[in-house]
């Protein structure tokens, strides 16, 4: 599949590994192309101008800042009609809280000053240093949480996740972005304030 991850920091570099190890046809681009080409190179990606980047690839990754997350999509070309993998949280400026919640989600505020496209929140539940080690942890599968209205974009996304060696549990309609980004404020509370360390995920166990 050919995959547009947009963003160059921890996760964007996690899902450029990840992803091409899986064989996918892999390009990343980022405010800083020196860093997006930084990224790239070691797997075999490529880094490619913002500009017409999402026009020709099969799903989109959004691993940018909550706050950067709208101009970045919109600065990429054709996404309407294409997956958008929504991996961001609307933390606070000491990561220990949300700024958007209850009545909305950040997901929901993205899919809607973006028209068009198909968003999926997943993967925000992961910390970088566990999606850039691989798919298992303690010696378990991590779990993927997937929520999304559309049933094509949820399925693109599985399959992305799962290729990668992920386990996947469906979350739902796009409204329950509105309990995964509280559970990812809990890991990170748990990883950073609670001293537990970043080597740490939301599990799910049963069938997946």
């Amino acid at each position: 599949m050919k995959v547009l991850v947009i963003g160059a920091g921890n996760m964007g570099s996690g899902f450029v590994k990840q992803l091409s190890a899986a064989g996918h046809q892999v390009s990343v681009t980022a405010r800083n192309m020196a860093k997006a080409q930084a990224v790239a190179q070691p797997y075999g990606a490529k880094a490619v101008p913002a500009a017409g980047s999402a026009d020709a690839v099969d799903a989109v990754v959004l691993a940018t800042g909550y706050e950067q997350a709208v101009d970045a999509l919109r600065g990429v070309g054709k996404v309407q009609g294409k997956p958008v993998i929504d991996i961001t949280n609307p933390l606070t400026a000491d990561y220990m809280g949300l700024t958007v919640g209850h009545s909305t989600s950040a997901a929901e505020q993205i899919a809607q000053a973006v028209p068009g496209v198909e968003l999926v929140k997943g993967f925000n539940t992961l910390f970088a240093q566990v999606l850039a080690a691989g798919s298992t942890l303690n010696g378990q599968k991590v779990t993927v949480f997937l929520a999304s209205d559309g049933e094509r974009a949820k399925q693109t996304a599985r399959t992305l996740a799962e290729s990668m060696g992920f386990a996947v549990v469906d979350a739902g309609g796009l409204k329950n972005a509105r309990y995964l980004e509280p559970l990812a404020g809990l890991n990170i509370y748990l990883g950073y304030g609670a001293g537990l360390g970043t080597g740490i995920a939301p599990t799910w166990i049963g069938k997946n």
